[in-house]
């Protein structure tokens, strides 16, 4: 399954892309993110690791980030592999203004198993959960406005 989703940020991209690329912003804003924890490679750069903890529903669900392309402050995906779920996600971000950046994210999940049967079923869950974290991001660059 594959799509894309983009929205529109009331800020200079230099900004919106210094506030995503921090680590440390995530949880401010990726609903139900426990914890990131750096793996292997350089942080952050092309090939590094890291180990993402999330708390879906009443299950915990533990994902690796790899990181496969880097060209900020125009480009950054992404994989993200769990039990049954591999997704990958290019993120682009472009001036639209000078103070707006549009970011638009082209998500792509390959799943097996039970995963397979909910994507076949439920595809629209995903798009909504991947703009609703855009939509967090939005607001917590533009007012601070955290996720709880």
């Amino acid at each position: 399954m594959k799509f894309t989703t983009e929205v529109e940020i009331n800020l200079p991209r230099e900004k919106v892309v210094e506030l995503f690329d921090s680590p440390d912003n995530m949880p401010k804003w990726q609903t139900g993110l426990l914890s990131f924890e750096h793996v292997s490679g350089e942080a952050g750069q092309l090939g590094a690791k890291s180990k993402l903890k999330y708390k879906m529903g009443k299950r915990e669900i533990k994902m690796i980030e790899t990181i496969t392309h880097r060209k900020l402050p125009d480009e950054f995906f992404g994989t993200y592999e769990t039990k049954g779920v591999w997704n990958e996600v290019k993120n682009f971000f472009s001036e639209t203004g000078p103070s707006k950046t549009n970011w638009r994210l082209e998500t792509e999940f390959r799943c097996s198993g039970l995963m397979k049967l909910m994507v076949a079923f439920a595809p629209g869950i995903f798009k909504k959960q991947t703009l609703k974290d855009m939509i967090n991001f939005k607001a917590f660059a533009e007012n601070e406005k955290q996720v709880k």
